[in-house]
């Protein structure tokens, strides 16, 4: 079994490495190739490139890259349409992997799309490009499975794998005594994305956000998980140009870091998702280049960006875009969560009910998915080939 997979983001790296466990127990000897991340590889994956090179965020940025992405692109299908595997597997990334799968299919390879994009919000005659492009998609949340039934699409509802992995319940005493954090002091997270681009839109609306909050709540303390060393020396780097904050920089641990918090300021991403496991009350923020957002804000058409209230379908925190992203409004909303605590209360009630809604068992449900497909698969090829065995036959016995 020769099973293809190509992940562009540290998230894709995570559903890759979950997904490979599961089709492992189904194929012991598999082999997978494509373009993988650190915990794919340490897993038995062969990458073709860095998973780095294909990490680009906004609509304009990328087309700095497009030479380098093409090509990469290019020797991609070239690859896999010379060496055919059983099935090819895009993960997230649907700007690159979307022309890959199509292309694939179309020289007879089995393809599959983990992660659904956001087609239900934005540019939604994607849906017929989708359509030629996969055999099977796999959403991680329900209301995405529903719009791809609409459009006959192949679908399947998989649940979240964070879902799985996060207890129903934190013990944020442990990650604070873990963190060697006082358990009695007030700790606000600041996460500004992980992505450089990000860092630098963000990072300075958290930093200032902060200082502003100071003032204003008792015995705070601010956390904030780089993560990775180039993210690391950014924030420190932006930190710098601000007076000293009671603020820790904490090397990865994003999942203590919230775990630890009384409430979450972040970047609206997949991360937005742990928190809500984690059942922090949270402030989401997100700003774009200005062309990306002029871009964007003619295209999107669903009211939330975070995952939180999208899941809900209502606004369960508050998101802070573009222009509202500002300091004085982040650490105001920060502040009520902080001053009502009947209102974290209530989020964290209704952050529970959603784990529970995509608490599925991910990982083994989209293998068994992948598995049924390359079975039916297998027995249309053996019935297409019984046809023509029985029609040789035929033509030779009237012969």
């Amino acid at each position: 079994m020769r099973i293809g997979i190509v992940v562009g983001e540290a998230s894709g790296d995570i559903l890759g490495a979950g997904l490979m466990a599961a089709l492992q127990r189904r194929y012991p000897t598999a082999r997978f190739e494509g373009i993988g991340g650190e915990r794919m590889i340490a897993a038995g994956f062969h990458s073709f490139f860095e998973q780095e090179r294909l990490a680009v965020m906004g609509l304009v940025e990328p087309l700095k890259r497009l030479p380098e992405l093409l090509r990469i692109r290019k020797q991609i299908v070239r690859h896999f349409t010379d060496n055919p595997p059983d099935v090819f597997i895009g993960i997230d990334s649907p700007d690159f992997n979307l022309t890959i799968e199509e292309k694939l299919r179309a020289a007879g390879i089995f393809t599959v799309h983990y992660v659904s994009p956001s087609v239900w919000a934005w540019r939604q005659k994607r849906i017929v490009k989708i359509a030629r492009a996969v055999d099977l998609m796999l959403t991680l949340l329900p209301f995405e499975a529903d719009f791809y039934r609409q459009h006959k699409v192949p679908v399947c509802f998989v649940g979240h794998p964070l879902a799985d992995d996060i207890p129903l319940q934190s013990d944020q005493a442990a990650a604070r005594r873990e963190l060697q954090l006082d358990s009695a002091g007030t700790v606000v997270a600041l996460m500004p994305g992980s992505r450089g681009g990000e860092v630098k839109m963000i990072g300075p609306l958290l930093w200032e956000a902060a200082r502003r909050l100071q003032g204003r709540a008792a015995n705070v303390h601010f956390l904030v998980p780089a993560a990775s060393a180039a993210r690391r020396r950014q924030i420190e780097e932006q930190l710098q140009q601000l007076p000293p904050l009671p603020l820790t920089v904490v090397d990865g641990q994003s999942h203590q870091v919230m775990t630890a918090a009384d409430v979450v300021a972040m970047a609206s991403g997949t991360t937005t998702l742990e928190a809500m496991l984690l059942k922090r009350p949270m402030v989401v923020v997100y700003r774009f280049a200005w062309l990306s957002y002029a871009i964007l804000s003619r295209l999107v058409k669903t009211r939330f960006f975070s995952l939180p209230n999208l899941l809900a379908g209502k606004p369960l925190v508050p998101e802070l875009l573009q222009d509202e992203a500002t300091p004085e409004r982040i650490a105001d909303e920060l502040l009520v969560f902080l001053q009502q605590p009947h209102r974290s209360e209530f989020i964290r009630e209704e952050f529970t009910r959603l784990h529970q809604s995509i608490r599925c068992d991910a990982s083994e449900r989209a293998a068994e998915a992948i598995a049924q497909g390359l079975e039916q698969r297998g027995l249309e090829q053996r019935t297409q080939e019984q046809t023509s065995r029985e029609q040789t036959s035929r033509e030779q016995g009237g012969a």
